[in-house]
C-alpha cells in the first residue's frame, strides 16, 4: 500500500503549492481510514522541502518515480521516501530513504540502537541506517515482484537537520551505514549523487507499481535460513502430542488453500510446549512458501523466542515473522494463510495504545488469515482486557464460516513435577479443589523463604549453572526507575533488600540477559517463558487469614493497567466484578509460579501468608 505516488516533476509541483503535507494527509486518511498526529504531518512539511531540493538536478529526470509512505508487507512499518528508476544499463532500480529530523542522538550498547528524542523525553529506537537497512531486507523477503525481476534496492538515511558528530556515524554502527549509508545536514550532494548512481532514466513509477501490485511471498533463501537455525535445537523438538497437533495444523493450512477457512484451537497448561509447535509451525508453513506469522499480545514471547531461535540478542532479519496482536485491524481478508496465535488468552477487544482501534482481535486475525491457530490456556487470562477464551474463539471462527478444530496437549510439563505441581498450585492458591494437597513425590523444588535476601541469594547461586533463573513480583511496587533510573523500585531496607523492575534496561529480553538476574520481572515480561528456576515474590495483592487465601486490588500498584477497568466494573456488578478480581489475581500468581522447570522459591511480604506458605510447603 503506497500513500502518495507521482513523478518527480508532479511531486515538486505540489511541494511547490505549499500544501504538500496536507496533501499527504488527505491521501493517508483516504488510505488508511484514520488520521496521524499534526507532529507526522509537520515532519511531511519539513523533510518533504529538503527532498526536493535534493531532486532539483536535472540529471534526475523528470518522469523519476516518487513514492511517499510506502507499507511494508508483513508489517505496519512504511518506508519515508522512494526513488525509482533504471540505471544506466536499464536495470530498475528502487532507492530507499529514511528521512529523520533528528539533530542529535546517544550511543547505546545495543546492536542498531540509538537514543534520542522522541515525543516527550529521550527514547531508545532503532539506528536510521538500520531502519533503512531493514526495510529494504523486508521487500527482498517478501516481494516476490523484486526477486523475479532482480529489482535493485538500494537503502539509506536522511538526517537533514543533523551536524556531525561522533554518535550517528560511530564505528558501532558501521556494519549497517555500510549496507545503507546516512547522510547528514550537510550531505545534500552527496545523497544526491547517491540517488544518480541508480537513478539515469525514469519509469514514472511503474517498478514501484509492479512491486505493490505482486504477490506477497517469503523468499526461498529467507525460508532456508529459517529451517536451518531450528537444527540442532533440542528445546525445539516436537514429542507426543505436540507432533500430533503439529501435523494436523500443518494438513488445515494445506486444506485451507482450497477448501476454505480453517480454525484450529490448542489448549495445553504451562509447560505443554503450545510455543515450541507455534515456532515449528512458523518455520516449516514460511519452508512452504506460505505466508504465515507468530502472533502474540505480549512483546516479551515474540522477542524472546526469535532471540533463541536465532541464537543471537541482536535485531534479525526474521522479525517481520514476529508480530503483535493487534496488527491485523487493517489487514485484507485471508492476506496470510495462516496465523499463529500463541498465548491466545491474552487477546484484547480492541487494539493500540488507547485501546481504541479495531474491533475484536479474535475476529480480525480470524478474517486476515485463511487458517488460524489458537494456543489457549484460559487459566493464564491475567488482565481484565483478555478475552481470549475458547467460546469467543469459537463464536468468531463460526461467524467466518470457518472449519473448527479443538485439540489438547498435555502437560510435559517444564516443571518436572508435571500435573501433580499444577495441581498442587490449584489447591495452594484456593483456585480449585484438588487431591495434590501436598508435594510429597514430586521431583520438583518448591521452597518458601523466611525473608527475600535469602531467596535472592538461592536465585543468584542458580543462575549461575546456565543464566536460567529469575526473580519475578506481583505487581505490588510502582515502577520508580522509569523517570528516574538511579531509584529502586522494590526494597525491604531490613533485609538489605533493594532492586528494579527490569523494564528499566532490558525490556523484553530480560529473561535472557545475563545481568538481568539483578532485576525483577513481572507478569508482562515472563507470560508465556520458561526458566529453571524461578523466585517469587507475593505482594499484600495476596494474603492468606485463618487459612482462607484473599485478594486485594488496592494494594496492586496504580501503574498497573491489569486491572483497570475493576471500579468501574465494581460499581455495575460488585458479585461479577469480585469474582473476575479474584481470578486475575490468582491466575498472576500460578502464572509466575510455574515459570520454573526445576523449582520454584517463594517469599510473601505479609508474615501471616508466608507461614501459610511455609507450613504448607511441608505438609
Amino acid at each position: 500500500m503506497i500513500v502518495y505516488r507521482a513523478t518527480k516533476k508532479l511531486f515538486q509541483k505540489d511541494v511547490d503549492t505549499g500544501f504538500i503535507d496536507q496533501i499527504i494527509h488527505e491521501k493517508f486518511r483516504e488510505k488508511l481510514r484514520r488520521s496521524t498526529s499534526e507532529k507526522e504531518v509537520e515532519s511531511w512539511w519539513n523533510s518533504l522541502h529538503f527532498m526536493s531540493s535534493i531532486l532539483n538536478d536535472d540529471q534526475i529526470p523528470e518522469d523519476t518515480g516518487i513514492a511517499i509512505e510506502c507499507q511494508i508487507p508483513q508489517t505496519a512499518k512504511r518506508i519515508d521516501f522512494i526513488v525509482t528508476g533504471h540505471d544506466k544499463e536499464n536495470k530498475p532500480n528502487v532507492v530507499i530513504i529514511e528521512l529523520k529530523q533528528w539533530k542529535s542522538a546517544q550511543l547505546t550498547e545495543k546492536d542498531g540502537i540509538v537514543i534520542t528524542a522522541l515525543g516527550k523525553g529521550l527514547h531508545e529506537t532503532s539506528h536510521p541506517s538500520y531502519q533503512a537497512y531493514s526495510y529494504a531486507e523486508l521487500l527482498q523477503d517478501f516481494s516476490e515482484t523484486v526477486r523475479e525481476e532482480n529489482i535493485k534496492l538500494s537503502p539509506c538515511a536522511y538526517l537533514h537537520n543533523y551536524e556531525e558528530d561522533n554518535t550517528i556515524r560511530n564505528p558501532f554502527y558501521a556494519e549497517y551505514i555500510e549496507k545503507a549509508p546516512v547522510f547528514l545536514k550537510r550531505d545534500a550532494d552527496k545523497l544526491r549523487s547517491f540517488i544518480k548512481k541508480f537513478v539515469h532514466t525514469g519509469d514514472a513509477g511503474d517498478t514501484l507499481f509492479r512491486i505493490n501490485q505482486g504477490k506477497i511471498k517469503p523468499s526461498k533463501q529467507l525460508a532456508e535460513s529459517l529451517a536451518a537455525l531450528m537444527e540442532g535445537k533440542k528445546e525445539f523438538i516436537l514429542i507426543d502430542d505436540q507432533k500430533l497437533v503439529y501435523e494436523t495444523a500443518l494438513l488445515q493450512t494445506q486444506k485451507a488453500q482450497s477448501e476454505g477457512k480453517k480454525c484450529i484451537i490448542v489448549e495445553g497448561g504451562p509447560g505443554t510446549g503450545k510455543s515450541v509447535v507455534a515456532i515449528n509451525l512458523l518455520v516449516e508453513i514460511t519452508k512452504r512458501s506460505l505466508l504465515t506469522q507468530y502472533v502474540t499480545k505480549n512483546a516479551a514471547p515474540r522477542a524472546v523466542y526469535e532471540s533463541k531461535l536465532t541464537n543471537s540478542l541482536k535485531k534479525s532479519r526474521f522479525n517481520a515473522l514476529f508480530q503483535g496482536s493487534g496488527k491485523f485491524i487493517d489487514t485484507e481478508k485471508n492476506q496470510f494463510d495462516t496465523l499463529l496465535v500463541d498465548e491466545a488468552h491474552r487477546l484484547n477487544l480492541k487494539s493500540g495504545m488507547f485501546q481504541n482501534l479495531g474491533e475484536n482481535q479474535v475476529k480480525e486475525i480470524i478474517e486476515a488469515a485463511k487458517c488460524s491457530v489458537f494456543f489457549i490456556d484460559e487459566d493464564q487470562k491475567v488482565t481484565f482486557k483478555d478475552i481470549g477464551t475458547k467460546d469467543e474463539i469459537i463464536a468468531q471462527a463460526k461467524l467466518a464460516g470457518a472449519e473448527i478444530t479443538e485439540m489438547q496437549l498435555s502437560s510435559q510439563f517444564r516443571c518436572n513435577g508435571s500435573d501433580g505441581y499444577l495441581s498442587f498450585l490449584d489447591n495452594l492458591l484456593q483456585i480449585k479443589n484438588t487431591a495434590n494437597e501436598t508435594l510429597a513425590n514430586l521431583n520438583y523444588e518448591f521452597k518458601v523463604f523466611e525473608n527475600p535476601a535469602l531467596l535472592r541469594d538461592a536465585i543468584y547461586e542458580k543462575n549461575e549453572e546456565k543464566n536460567s533463573a529469575r526473580m519475578v513480583a506481583g505487581y505490588c511496587w510502582d515502577w520508580r526507575s522509569k523517570s528516574l533510573p538511579n531509584n529502586m523500585d522494590i526494597e525491604f531496607p531490613e533485609f538489605g533488600f533493594s532492586h528494579k523492575w527490569n523494564l528499566a534496561s532490558d525490556s523484553m529480553l530480560w529473561i535472557l540477559k545475563p545481568n538481568s538476574v539483578k532485576e525483577i520481572g513481572c507478569i508482562h515480561t515472563c507470560q508465556g517463558l520458561e526458566l529453571d528456576y524461578i523466585g517469587v515474590i507475593l505482594g499484600e495483592d495476596l494474603i492468606v487469614r485463618n487459612g482462607e487465601v484473599k485478594v486485594n486490588p488496592a494494594k496492586r500498584s496504580k501503574m498497573d493497567s491489569s486491572i483497570k477497568g475493576y471500579q468501574k466494573l465494581l460499581k455495575e456488578d460488585q458479585n461479577l466484578a469480585q469474582e473476575k478480581i479474584r481470578a486475575i489475581i490468582k491466575n498472576t500468581y500460578r502464572t509466575l509460579m510455574t515459570r520454573g522447570m526445576k523449582g520454584c522459591y517463594v517469599y510473601s511480604v505479609d508474615p501471616e501468608t508466608n507461614a501459610w506458605l511455609l507450613a504448607a510447603s511441608n505438609i
